[in-house]
């Protein structure tokens, strides 16, 4: 059985990438799924190439169990889209910049996150990068719910 191979997408890969990257490994290990399925995270900018994770979002991702430390930021490369089964977008500016980036017959792999967020009224992950703590955990618990919601369609 190939893996599904799944990649989350925001601007600068430092904070809501990186933490749905987490979270859903972390939602992989602990329903014993981790080898069906790779799991990678990019930015559609090139902004922090080589840097970890924003160390708000990693102390936030900590707090609750799930660790971000070996996660170092890269562009979506164009190899991602015939790569990738899943590009998950955290909001509809980033999900606009993968559709233009893409061929169109790679279109279809390309979603919002939360799509799968169905508690959720809403459609973007906001960028927690400019403001305080609370916005980091409002984006913890928005991709948590979408990455519940995302493994349970893709195991129906």
């Amino acid at each position: 059985m190939s893996q599904i191979k799944v990649l989350f997408v925001c601007m600068g890969n430092i904070c809501r990438s990186p933490t749905a990257e987490g979270v859903f490994n972390k939602l992989l290990n602990d329903q014993q799924l981790s080898q069906r399925f790779l799991v990678d995270s990019a930015g559609t900018h090139a902004y922090h190439v080589g840097n970890s994770a924003d160390g708000r979002a990693q102390q936030t991702a900590k707090q609750r169990g799930v660790d971000l430390s070996q996660i170092r930021a890269r562009q979506v490369a164009t190899t991602d889209f015939e790569y990738f089964d899943y590009i998950l977008a955290m909001d509809s500016e980033n999900h606009r910049l993968l559709i233009e980036a893409s061929p169109s017959e790679h279109h279809h792999k390309i979603k919002r996150f939360l799509e799968y967020a169905t508690d959720y009224a809403e459609k973007d992950v906001p960028d927690p990068y400019y403001g305080g703590q609370n916005g980091f955990d409002h984006v913890f618990d928005l991709v948590e719910a979408a990455s519940h919601g995302f493994l349970k369609t893709i195991l129906e």
